[in-house]
C-alpha cells in the first residue's frame, strides 16, 4: 500500500488527480491510498511521517507549496515530494526541500504517469537499501538515504548522515563500488556525494544537506555535473 497525499486547492485539479491515480493503479496493479487536502496549512497541522508520496500544489491561498514542504522536511525527511505548478520558474525552489520533480499545469496524464513511476522506483529503492556501519560494541543498520556523503581520511573512511557520523577502516573505492547505480558519485578522489543531498553548485565546490561545502576537482567537474543533472532527471540545477 503506497500512501499519497494530494495538497491541491483547486477541487477539479485535485479531483484530475485522484483520476489519474485510479488510473495508474489499473494500469501497474499497484495499491494507493489517497488523502486528499485542501491547503498546505491543513496537511501540516497534524501531519505525522506516514505518507510516501505528496503532490503539492505550488500556489495555495493560507499556506503556498513550498511554506509547506519546508515544515514537513522538517519532521519528515523521506516522503516523495512532486511539486505541481503553472510557473516552471518556481521549480528550481523544489531543490531546497528535496523535491523529487514537478509537473507544470495543466497535467497530462503521460507525464503525471512518469514522475509516479519514478516517485514509486525511489521509494523501493530506498527501502531496500541499507549499510552496516561499526558503533561501539556493534553495528548500525543506516538507510542510504541518510548517508550525505563519505570522505576518506587517512586509511578510513568517515561517513556522514543526516544523524551523525560513522568512521571505519577501508578503501573509499570499495564503498563507491557498494553504491553503484544508487546515485552517489565522486565529487574529487576524497569525497564520494549522495546527489540527493546536492543543494547546488557553485565554481569548484558543492553544497550539501548540514552545511557541508565540498571540492569538485576540475577533471571530475564535468562528469560531476552531467552525473548530477541525469539524478534530477535531465534538469539542470
Amino acid at each position: 500500500m503506497i500512501r499519497i497525499g494530494i495538497v491541491e486547492d483547486d477541487p477539479a485539479s485535485a479531483q484530475l488527480l485522484v483520476g489519474y491515480l485510479r488510473r495508474y493503479q489499473d494500469e501497474h496493479a499497484d495499491e494507493f491510498q489517497v488523502t486528499v487536502f485542501h491547503d498546505g496549512a491543513q496537511v501540516v497541522r497534524h501531519y505525522r511521517p506516514d505518507f510516501d508520496i505528496l503532490l503539492l500544489d505550488v500556489q495555495m491561498a493560507e499556506l503556498d507549496g513550498f511554506a509547506t514542504a519546508e515544515r514537513i522536511r522538517a519532521v519528515d525527511r523521506d516522503v516523495v515530494i512532486v511539486f505541481i505548478t503553472n510557473m516552471a520558474q518556481y521549480a528550481i525552489r523544489g531543490y531546497e526541500v528535496d523535491a523529487l520533480s514537478y509537473l507544470l499545469k495543466p497535467v497530462a496524464y503521460f507525464p503525471f504517469s512518469q514522475e509516479i513511476a519514478r516517485s514509486l522506483e525511489r521509494i523501493r529503492r530506498r527501502s531496500s537499501q541499507y549499510l552496516l556501519l561499526p558503533v561501539d560494541g556493534g553495528v548500525a543498520r543506516v538507510d542510504v538515504a541518510d548517508v550525505v556523503f563519505a570522505e576518506s581520511v587517512k586509511h578510513r573512511i568517515v561517513v556522514h548522515t543526516t544523524h551523525g557520523t560513522y568512521g571505519l577502516t577501508g578503501a573509499l573505492k570499495t564503498m563507491e563500488a557498494q553504491l553503484a547505480d544508487q546515485g552517489f558519485f565522486r565529487s574529487n578522489s576524497c569525497y564520494l556525494v549522495n546527489l540527493r543531498h546536492v543543494q547546488g553548485v557553485r565554481q569548484s565546490s558543492c553544497q550539501l544537506v548540514g552545511g557541508h561545502d565540498l571540492v569538485i576537482s576540475r577533471p571530475r567537474k564535468k562528469a560531476f555535473l552531467t552525473a548530477l543533472t541525469d539524478y534530477l532527471g535531465g534538469r539542470p540545477l
